[in-house]
């Protein structure tokens, strides 16, 4: 018996467990490969191979999961990708690195901005938020009202999301200078523009 006992004693059980991270990073490659029709628990644990009870271990549902893994993203953008200074114009450069974000990550990008089921109003307040924070601390900008912030936003939004998607689906190739050029006439004609009130609808 104390033979067994000791046998048995060495024996040590060991559970296999998947942390947060592990699954953020399936559900991100599922989001990137198969945009957010193919976010489900089933998917996502597939892609790890295992079953889906880890995943509503560490999170409460699908919702809690979408909700913290566009926060890793927002965050992804906000540090690595927006900053990327390249005329050194913070607007333009935004605007640049949305186009080329698009372009080079057109699977996420369509998740993200595009699709029905994809971030939706999430993205779309934190493209406005980091929009307004640099419009605020922008020399040039800085002492606009808060319908002009608001209307150069929806302006330059839908300039550079048509070329983004247009450039992402291969229709057009325009180099730097005549995408900085389109976004320029966009900036200056909102700003030119006595009533702005047909962007405040929009």
């Amino acid at each position: 018996d104390s033979k067994n006992n000791n046998i048995l004693g060495g024996i040590t059980m060991r559970r296999k467990v998947y942390t947060k991270d592990q699954i953020l990073k399936a559900a991100y490659e599922v989001v990137e490969n198969e945009g957010f029709s193919g976010f489900t628990a089933r998917n996502i644990a597939k892609k790890m191979g295992i079953s889906t009870q880890p995943i509503y271990l560490e999170f409460k549902n699908m919702s809690d999961l979408k909700n913290t893994l566009l926060d890793e993203i927002c965050n992804h953008l906000y540090y690595d990708i927006f900053p990327e200074v390249r005329t050194g114009d913070t607007i333009i450069d935004l605007g640049l690195s949305y186009v080329y974000f698009a372009k080079e990550q057109s699977n996420l990008y369509n998740a993200l901005y595009v699709q029905e089921y994809g971030g939706g109003k999430k993205m779309h307040d934190f493209s406005y938020n980091y929009f307004h924070q640099l419009i605020v601390e922008h020399p040039k900008y800085s002492k606009l009202s808060e319908k002009r912030i608001n209307a150069l936003h929806v302006g330059t939004w839908i300039c550079v999301t048509g070329i983004a998607t247009l450039m992402s689906s291969g229709i057009i190739a325009p180099t730097q200078d005549e995408i900085v050029h389109l976004i320029n006439r966009t900036i200056t004609n909102i700003l030119e523009e006595e009533d702005t009130s047909v962007l405040d609808t929009l």
